[in-house]
């Protein structure tokens, strides 16, 4: 058993995408010369507080093909399941640790730093059995667009989840039982940089144009230089783009 597993997770078919964008078919997709689960993967592994780190993917169409796109060092766990949150709770039984550290495919710029905050936090408060990053409002930044962070769950947190957790939004939402109910489980919630706690900043990819604003910053940014300080400060410069994405905020708030 490891202390601390990086998942990156490959949904199923999501409802906040649109205009026809899959995760299955984002993470095919070229970035910097590799596809963007490659890409995910790579930059998790940066983080040098996680023990070890696997994908877990829906046993979908042409499913067997993300051990194609994923680094041989890097196992691949494919679930029957059709819900994140019965995935994660097999894939931890198979790939058994204390806690995880939960990454959608969706969110290419996570910050490999703010992973190991996360870690570190949790060494120093083990009886917390949810540790993310929280905006001014109350939100988990994980339900913002925000795109930056990573969730840090206890295995046994998630393995009551997926005995009790019923709706179909807490099923589909791997963490959602758990940080909705603060009188069930222990959370602790650390706050978002000031310089990304802003309705006009969007860097998770959800849409055609999601991709088009990712790809702008990374070939802005370089791939060596895309921690959150930096793309922050390349946002500040683009009042245009931070002026859409800010519509697409509401938008998608509405």
């Amino acid at each position: 058993m490891v202390n601390t597993l990086g998942i990156v997770e490959i949904q199923g078919a999501s409802p906040t995408l649109t205009s026809g964008l899959e995760l299955q078919s984002l993470a095919d997709r070229k970035w910097g010369g590799q596809t963007l689960l490659e890409w995910l993967v790579r930059r998790v592994t940066e983080s040098t507080l996680l023990d070890q780190v696997i994908v877990v993917s829906p046993r979908e169409a042409h499913g067997r093909q993300v051990a194609l796109r994923t680094p041989g060092n890097v196992p691949v766990f494919y679930s029957k399941h059709l819900d994140g949150l019965a995935r994660v709770a097999a894939a931890l039984k198979k790939y058994p640790a204390k806690s995880i550290v939960r990454v959608c495919v969706g969110n290419p710029f996570v910050d490999p730093a703010l992973i190991d905050r996360l870690v570190s936090t949790a060494k120093a408060h083990p009886a917390c059995e949810y540790i993310s990053y929280v905006c001014a409002d109350g939100r988990p930044a994980v339900q913002s667009q925000l795109g930056l962070f990573a969730e840090l769950c206890r295995a046994d947190a998630i393995l009551r989840a997926d005995r009790d957790a019923t709706d179909l939004a807490d099923r589909r939402d791997v963490t959602r039982y758990i940080f909705s109910h603060p009188e069930l489980f222990q959370l602790r919630l650390l706050p978002i940089p000031p310089l990304l706690d802003r309705d006009d900043v969007r860097l998770a990819i959800n849409s055609e144009e999601d991709w088009d604003h990712a790809q702008t910053i990374f070939d802005a940014l370089g791939p060596e230089s895309l921690d959150w300080q930096r793309i922050a400060g390349l946002l500040d410069h683009q009042p245009e783009m931070r002026q859409r994405m800010a519509l697409l905020n509401r938008a998608e708030a509405d």
